[in-house]
């Protein structure tokens, strides 16, 4: 699934691949556990554009398949081939659930964005002024040819340049344009130097993709989803709402309770922090706005628990249909 620039690893890509398992030839009638596990995670990262699993999802898909409480010993138990490929189909399935509920943002960088810019005249002129100006701390009207290297840093993987730890050919392309040392250019030198480095680098990502994973947190209302269907963890939940309520002498707007608890502890119940963009206040306005279209204030406690489980499943929906993606610092 994708998103502007950005690609959604949610599992979907590893569902029908689980469905069709099937180990290598081999003259050996029993496969250890380590093999399951390496022939596994090889499958995934060819269906996940290379990705290499990071290593907190291959723990958790481990649990999922009961095998991480003593890993070690998995690893050199012998299986005999079916029972080996049933563990590698539901190695790939447990990934896939991880990812659904917790899903992962990639950039795929093949070039295509620098090339736009480099393509159109004017974005390009604008772009390589932007990062001249920025880079000219002291407003000289000059900046240092090594200072190429900062603009690739300004630009980022938003803009198509992969980071110099995932993409090593970048310091050899550099090189090759002479862009580092003290001699000091002219808007217009900076800007021709940046466009020969830029189309190599285009060049570069187009016969071999880079894959970053992003600092990104996607909400989609799973984790919602799982609360309401925990009618335990739900009532806590309920029950740490109505406490607020009840402690607040004469107060009859139960939604407005109810919101502000969930604006101050909805990070924990699976909503994104109602700081994190424009879009956050908005999601929030509407779901109230169509409880309070609904329902008046609550009279009583089982009224008002009902609102509670109306308003997360309402989230949830909404989530669901149109996911947040907000910067994990948040």
């Amino acid at each position: 699934m994708s998103a502007g620039g950005l690609t959604v690893v949610d599992g979907s890509q590893l569902r029908s691949l689980s469905l069709h398992v099937t180990l290598p030839d081999s003259d050996c009638a029993f496969v250890t556990g380590a093999q399951v596990l390496d022939f596994a995670e090889t499958k995934a990262s060819s269906s996940l554009f290379g990705l290499s699993l990071p290593q907190n999802l291959k723990s958790s898909a481990l649990k999922r398949i009961a095998v991480s409480d003593d890993n070690a010993t998995f690893r050199i138990k012998e299986f005999d081939r079916d029972h080996a490929s049933k563990l590698v189909a539901d190695y790939l399935t447990a990934v896939a659930d991880e990812l659904r509920d917790d899903p992962l943002v990639v950039s795929v960088l093949d070039g295509n964005t620098l090339r736009l810019f480099l393509e159109d005249e004017d974005d390009f002129a604008m772009l390589a002024e932007n990062l001249f100006t920025d880079l000219d701390i002291e407003d000289k009207g000059k900046v240092c040819k090594g200072e190429i290297r900062s603009a690739l840093g300004h630009m980022g993987v938003e803009l198509g340049v992969p980071p110099f730890s995932e993409f090593p050919l970048l310091n050899e392309i550099l090189k090759k344009h002479g862009a580092e040392g003290n001699e000091e250019l002219g808007q217009a030198q900076f800007a021709e130097l940046l466009q020969h480095v830029l189309q190599d680098i285009a060049d570069a990502l187009a016969v071999k993709h880079i894959v970053v994973v992003q600092k990104i947190k996607i909400i989609n209302g799973s984790k919602l989803r799982m609360l309401l269907a925990d009618e335990k963890q739900l009532t806590v939940v309920i029950e740490k709402i109505l406490q607020e309520k009840n402690s607040i002498e004469g107060d009859t707007m139960s939604t407005a309770i109810v919101r502000g608890f969930l604006e101050k502890n909805g990070k924990g119940l699976g909503l994104p922090p109602s700081e994190a963009n424009e879009a956050v206040v908005l999601l929030y306005d509407a779901v109230f706005a169509d409880v309070q279209n609904n329902k008046a204030d609550m009279e009583t406690e089982d009224e008002f628990r009902e609102l509670v489980k109306d308003v997360l499943q309402n989230f949830a929906e909404q989530l669901e249909a149109n996911p947040v993606y907000h910067d994990c610092e948040i």
